[in-house]
């Protein structure tokens, strides 16, 4: 019996390496994955907000160069007039 044992030496070392590496080291293969996948998920986040951003720099772009967006953008955001207009909000039910 210990014959058996001491001629597998070194597979029972790399089993108990796998065994000991799968499942009860700190930074074992469960976790791994886990991170790996949290990474991806903050990766397409990332992503979202990166042309979120480009979405929002366009809009102001466009709004501060051109007078009439501007207008546009005050009276139907801010309600803003003239002084010689009148404004009538017109609420859905």
């Amino acid at each position: 019996m210990v014959q058996k044992l001491i001629r597998y030496r070194y597979a029972i070392t790399l089993g108990f390496f796998l065994l000991w590496m799968v499942f009860f080291d700190q930074n074992n293969m469960i976790e791994q994955y886990k991170l790996r996948s949290q990474l991806e998920d903050l990766k397409d986040e990332k992503e979202y907000y990166l042309q979120e951003m480009a979405k929002a720099q366009q809009e102001y772009d466009e709004l501060f160069t051109n007078q009439e967006s501007l207008e546009k953008f005050a009276r139907e955001k801010y309600l803003m007039k003239r002084d010689n207009e009148d404004i009538f909000v017109i609420v859905p039910e």
